[in-house]
């Protein structure tokens, strides 16, 4: 596949911050020839039992930033996510930044609109974000080029990021000896999702490639960095030649097995609004729990 942005010369430094709670990687990705960051995927943290929101995990990131001087001009989300909030908004607040989310955030927003019959003051265009990327749409962080590929399958919205060398994956594809995202969620489909890593594998052997989730399989450390090179040879779900159709009876029966994500409810309610915490009709924040709507 061709990708007319892609610069491999362009090596961005990359800093993982792992959040234990939801087994994310959030990451600050610097351009080498200036201050200019951006950030990736961010965690708000909760206590779902006892409804309370903290910012240990976004301050991280914002400490990281103002102690090396840096300048935030993008704070980008993979996709949709369903096992932990955003923080995107309460990050901007503090040290600027423009949000953005693929394209297809707006057929996300309508489908979990109507699940938490949001009724029709929740906007369903994506206006929440700063910028929605379509398939190849390029950007710019300091002076490298960036690049969002759209990769539907786990969600309808789910871009993998390309920055210089160095690929963003969201939940596409985990370390090889994780695999691949689930596609079970509404909106997702199996076989979008095999033709959207074959798009991803696609890329230059040595690109590195960041996942967004990582649980230690087998009880090995947590790692969070391999290349397309690594995943198309040694990916327990489609490495080494896998068919579409072998992968789709795959994850059709490995997802039947699949509980929900923990914090899938209040996740979808706030990453579907930029990470902003819903409000009831008196202003405050509330979250709601439909039964039997997923």
């Amino acid at each position: 596949m061709d990708f007319p942005a892609l610069n491999m010369s362009v090596v961005p430094e990359v800093e993982g911050f792992f959040d234990p709670a939801s087994n994310t990687i959030s990451y600050l990705v610097k351009d080498p020839a200036s201050s200019a960051c951006a950030i990736i995927d961010s965690v708000l943290d909760i206590d779902y039992a006892a409804g309370r929101i903290a910012y240990d995990s976004a301050d991280r990131l914002i400490d990281a930033i103002v102690a090396r001087g840096l300048r935030l001009e993008w704070i980008i989300e993979t996709h949709v996510h369903a096992d932990h909030l955003s923080a995107a908004p309460y990050i901007q607040q503090k040290v600027g930044g423009k949000i953005g989310v693929g394209a297809r955030i707006i057929e996300v927003q309508e489908t979990f609109g109507k699940i938490f019959n949001e009724g029709t003051e929740f906007q369903r265009d994506g206006s929440q974000f700063d910028a929605l990327f379509e398939d190849g749409d390029t950007y710019q962080i300091g002076g490298m080029t960036a690049f969002a590929i759209a990769t539907p399958g786990h969600t309808p919205a789910c871009m993998v990021h390309v920055i210089g060398n160095a690929a963003f994956a969201g939940d596409t594809l985990f370390m090889p000896d994780g695999g691949s995202a689930r596609a079970d969620f509404p909106g997702g489909d199996a076989a979008e999702l095999y033709r959207s890593i074959q798009k991803v594998l696609s890329l230059p052997d040595e690109m590195r490639l960041f996942v967004c989730h990582d649980y230690g399989p087998g009880g090995r450390t947590i790692a969070w960095e391999t290349t397309i090179e690594q995943e198309r040879a040694n990916n327990i779900h489609v490495g080494g030649g896998t068919s579409q159709d072998e992968f789709v009876r795959f994850r059709a029966e490995r997802d039947a097995q699949l509980s929900m994500p923990k914090l899938i409810l209040p996740s979808l309610q706030v990453n579907m609004r930029a990470g902003e915490i819903p409000r009831d009709a008196s202003g405050r924040p509330m979250l709601k729990v439909p039964i039997n709507g997923l």
